[in-house]
């Protein structure tokens, strides 16, 4: 069985860091990254997929309470006996609640209505079981979250049959899947260059990392997170098992490029949450799952549809997205148009909604 892990990174305090340090609320990068508002339409449901940790409603409570944001509706659902089982993992918990906050307000912010967030708890032998529930569940979910991953190489192949059944039966039930693209660069912590699973599946929008400066409502810069030597960098590269999807025709290569969007990851420009009573600041890929599920959430909810397989809408429309061309995850550099550092750049939301309305 691979081992799935987590991708989250904490900012670590009184560590080295370089000229910049600071820290955002998830409304407020979805206000820096154009989220639309939306204030009619039916509302959306965000599942996410969690393989251990657990959260504490209490923390929700407080946590929303001072951003003056409306609390979500938070429900959980078991799969394989997994369950919301908080204290045990800390890491684990930091998943969990940097997943429901980052989704929650982002959403919330966006069209001024409590988050319905469906938790599906599974163990890790339940990966695509979880996925599959989801699909399948009563809300009908817009969008499933994914922050948990391990490296492409060490999936064997009956794991990946069974993930991607749960993908293309996700995608035919309308969800639209968001899967982490990895924390530890172009190597995904491995020798050599890998690429991240479910991230680099074809049927998953994969989710890397910048590193985001802002002023006020203002973006400053923005680059390919990479940490150097505090350890932590953008996944990104090209999958060793899936050839490259129709949707990526100008992508070089003859296999599936990894990733398709990003979005700010770095923990030391990374997101104020509340963990086990304690805030904190967090980082890593699994925070731009989160988010960019929100979006597409908010755009299911001002369009009225579900979408899906979403892919072949975002790559036929790229004017939607803000590029980025600086920085790099190791082996690859951000450069202009897709790159397999920061693969499409940060998708502009009012931007991405206009394309989709034509």
């Amino acid at each position: 069985m691979t081992t799935i892990r987590p991708y989250l990174r904490r900012r670590q305090l009184g560590a080295l860091a370089s000229s910049y340090q600071t820290s955002y609320t998830p409304d407020q990068v979805a206000e820096l990254y154009q989220f639309p508002k939306v204030k009619s339409g039916k509302d959306q449901s965000i599942a996410i997929i969690e393989l251990g940790g657990g959260y504490a409603t209490a923390d929700i409570t407080t946590y929303f309470s001072k951003l003056g944001l409306p609390a979500p509706h938070v429900n959980t659902v078991s799969v394989g006996g997994g369950r919301n089982q908080p204290g045990a993992d800390p890491d684990a918990d930091g998943e969990v609640m940097l997943d429901i906050l980052v989704a929650a307000a982002a959403y919330s912010y966006s069209t001024g209505t409590p988050a319905q967030i469906e938790v599906f708890f599974a163990p890790q032998s339940g990966f695509a079981d979880a996925i599959k529930a989801a699909a399948a569940h009563s809300s009908k979910p817009a969008v499933c979250s994914i922050s948990w991953g391990g490296p492409e190489n060490q999936w064997q192949t009956p794991e990946l049959d069974a993930m991607e059944a749960a993908f293309s039966a996700a995608n035919a039930a309308g969800m639209t899947v968001l899967a982490a693209a990895g924390d530890n660069g172009s190597s995904d912590g491995e020798r050599g260059k890998h690429a991240d699973y479910p991230a680099s599946s074809p049927n998953v929008l994969a989710c890397g990392g910048t590193t985001l400066r802002a002023a006020g409502a203002s973006i400053q810069s923005e680059r390919a997170w990479n940490d150097g030597s505090r350890g932590g960098a953008t996944g990104g590269g090209f999958s060793v098992h899936f050839a490259k999807p129709a949707y990526q025709t100008d992508v070089v290569g003859k296999m599936r490029g990894v990733p398709d969007l990003s979005g700010d990851a770095d923990p030391y420009t990374g997101y104020v949450v509340i963990v086990d009573g304690k805030p904190q600041v967090i980082g890593g890929t699994s925070a731009v799952a989160p988010l960019m599920s929100a979006l597409v959430a908010v755009l299911a909810k001002a369009t009225g549809r579900r979408f899906g397989a979403l892919a072949g809408m975002l790559y036929k429309d790229v004017s939607a997205f803000r590029d980025i061309n600086l920085g790099n995850n190791g082996a690859f550099k951000a450069s202009s148009g897709w790159d397999p550092a920061t693969g499409l750049g940060v998708p502009v939301g009012s931007n991405l909604l206009a394309a989709m309305m034509k």
